[in-house]
């Protein structure tokens, strides 16, 4: 009895398919978790970070490049559902007092 070969699923995808097959990867595991799933802020930032990347990525077009951008600004609303501080304290400048004298 001959026995089926062991095949390992495996992808080679340029870096930009890879990048967006992931995105989707995570955008599927999202609208599938359960409202109170733990994970649910760590996918919302993941989304982020990789829409980041493919808005910035060359070989898009400048179209898709936009599109892309504009999609990571909707999803940097939903992660901050989960840290409503963090951009707040993220984005705030830290200013030391100005000198009264100068040597």
């Amino acid at each position: 009895m001959n026995a089926a070969p062991y095949c390992e699923e495996e992808y080679t995808l340029p870096s930009v398919e890879a990048l967006l097959a992931g995105t989707l990867a995570l955008l599927t595991g999202y609208a599938q978790s359960a409202p109170d799933c733990a994970n649910r802020p760590l996918l919302a930032r993941k989304l982020v970070s990789n829409l980041y990347f493919l808005a910035a990525h060359p070989l898009l077009s400048p179209p898709m490049r936009t599109m892309l951008g504009n999609l990571r600004t909707r999803w940097q609303l939903e992660q901050e559902k989960f840290e409503p501080n963090r951009s707040q304290t993220q984005s705030a400048c830290h200013w030391h007092e100005a000198a009264q004298r100068v040597q």
